[in-house]
């Protein structure tokens, strides 16, 4: 195994773990993947039965973009990450880390008629970068795929209609910070619903320039990377056995 391989499989078995943290986890279900550097087609996904706290570096599982597995493990793949994640990490080079949730905000939204609306501070941000799609079902069928990269298109967020959230991005940092958008967007929303109050509407000038807004805000070497970085000291000081 290389060094740039178990660097990767450390930094994503930490990303399972902040996610069990904040919450995010589903049994043993949902997936965040991370394609290996320097090799084309291969990426690593958490083993299909284990608990997001279990997640460790050395038994996530190394697949290549058709699901066969890569090296010798008692794990499988979730065949419906499998469809997800490797239909979008082979159209999008772009996109290296890709995570896919259920959170009760999350899957609250994506059952909305409407969907994410532009309205509150955090959701703001990602306005016209929230692609959708349409439900047809647990997501097992490999014709689906192309319509999941047709509407994903070039965005980093994808709201799969009655069934829940996506995000990706260059980095797992990226990544994370992108997702964290997309489900505090989503609680927001879902909380201001259950006041039974009407909305402040955001004016579409405010919208349209947020992007750039953001922009300045963030900072560090690349996208995500201060927020993702605090968080691994939090799991740090609680439990270092991703790491093994």
């Amino acid at each position: 195994m290389t060094n740039s391989e178990k660097e990767a499989r450390i930094q994503l078995a930490a990303c399972y773990r902040i996610f069990d943290y904040l919450g995010w986890d589903e049994l043993i279900y949902n997936h965040i993947t991370l394609k290996l550097p320097d090799v084309k087609g291969q990426f690593l996904i958490n083993p299909y039965g284990l608990h997001y706290s279990e997640v460790k570096a050395s038994n996530l599982v190394k697949v290549d973009i058709n699901g066969n597995v890569l090296d010798e493990t008692p794990y499988k793949a979730n065949p419906a990450g499998m469809v997800i994640h490797s239909a979008i990490h082979q159209a999008r080079s772009d996109m290296h880390c890709i995570a896919h949730l259920h959170t009760d905000a999350g899957m609250a939204v994506a059952c909305q008629q409407e969907g994410l609306r532009y309205d509150n501070f955090y959701s703001v941000l990602l306005h016209n970068q929230v692609a959708y799609h349409d439900f047809e079902g647990l997501t097992v069928n490999d014709e689906e795929k192309s319509r999941l990269v047709s509407n994903l298109g070039n965005k980093n967020h994808l709201i799969l209609r009655n069934h829940g959230l996506l995000s990706g991005g260059r980095s797992v940092k990226e990544m994370f910070i992108n997702m964290w958008l997309l489900q505090r967007s989503c609680e927001i929303q879902v909380a201001s619903d259950a006041t039974g109050k009407q909305s402040i509407p955001i004016d579409l000038e405010v919208a349209q320039k947020s992007e750039a807004l953001l922009k300045i805000q963030m900072s560090g070497k690349e996208q995500g990377e201060l927020e993702f970085n605090a968080m691994v000291r939090k799991i740090d000081a609680i439990d270092t056995s991703y790491k093994d």
